[in-house]
């Protein structure tokens, strides 16, 4: 990561010289989907914090498709970004897109979801193996240390779901007394979480818990439950709107909240960092925050 620190260095100073003031450079922010409110309010983070320090920001939506991602840096790539800010809609299939900045000699830092490969010269995300950690814990300690649970992973590939999923067995597997009943993907989608929910409610008599990886797969995991008539606890991943209303209400036990507000404004900083010669961190970690009633 030195080497590529330093590759930073020489790209920001090429980019002062052949391009606009860095003031008034121009960054690329491409988004696995903006039909979810996490990451809107993301882009939001990062509109805000690109005004404060000057810079044009440049947001494209990749409608969770891989290849629309693709297609969206190699346009941003067509109006001479200065650099790239991208939240990978999986972690592998980004690495063509990654390489494709890589070639045109144009930075790149993740958001929230790493990369497998090409060269990343910073991540920022929430520490997710220890949120989902944080979420196996409570629910553990609330069901007494026994109980059936249920896992509602998010898109398979995606860092976030990896990480999230690590944490949160590695909670529960640490109890004899706590089983997984079901786990099963339901893509990040509130719609997608209802109906794989309604299918396990169907398939298993006996659940206490579920932890969703994040908090719209929660919300839809929720309503199948109330349409049930069964008492089963429900704990999400994000920290949005929604999902801490449903916390206050009771619907929901809790959601490990992330400040995706605080990921998009820190993504344009290391931006900046990067393309003014100053070395950036590998990873910046966000701070997580369980919230509960």
């Amino acid at each position: 990561m030195k080497k590529l620190r330093n590759i930073a260095a020489v790209l920001a100073i090429s980019v002062g010289l052949s391009g606009p003031a860095l003031a008034e450079g121009t960054i690329g922010l491409v988004l696995s989907t903006l039909n979810n409110p996490f990451f809107v309010t993301l882009k939001e983070g990062a509109e805000a914090k690109a005004k404060d320090l000057g810079y044009k920001l440049l947001v494209l939506d990749s409608q969770n498709d891989p290849a629309k991602e693709l297609a969206n840096v190699e346009d941003l790539l067509s109006k001479k970004i200065s650099l790239l800010l991208i939240n990978p809609t999986d972690s592998d299939a980004v690495v063509s897109a990654i390489r494709a900045a890589n070639r045109a000699e144009v930075p790149v830092v993740t958001l929230d979801r790493g990369a497998t490969g090409g060269d990343v010269l910073s991540h920022v995300a929430s520490d997710n193996v220890q949120g989902g950690m944080m979420a196996g814990e409570l629910i553990v300690k609330v069901l007494g240390g026994s109980g059936k649970v249920v896992e509602l992973q998010g898109v398979a590939g995606t860092s976030a779901a990896r990480d999230r999923g690590e944490g949160f067995n590695a909670a529960v597997d640490a109890v004899d007394g706590i089983v997984v009943v079901a786990s099963q993907v339901a893509d990040f989608d509130r719609t997608k979480g209802l109906n794989v929910m309604e299918n396990i409610l169907q398939a298993q008599s006996d659940i206490d818990a579920v932890f969703a990886h994040n908090d719209e797969m929660a919300l839809g995991a929720i309503k199948a439950i109330e349409s049930s008539n069964r008492d089963i606890i429900v704990v999400g991943f994000d920290g949005t709107g929604d999902a801490v209303m449903a916390v206050k209400e009771g619907a929901m036990l809790a959601t490990v909240a992330q400040q995706a507000a605080r990921i998009g404004s820190i993504g344009v900083e290391t931006a900046d960092a990067i393309l003014n010669s100053k070395v950036v961190a590998e990873y910046s970690p966000v701070p997580l925050q369980l919230i509960t009633k």
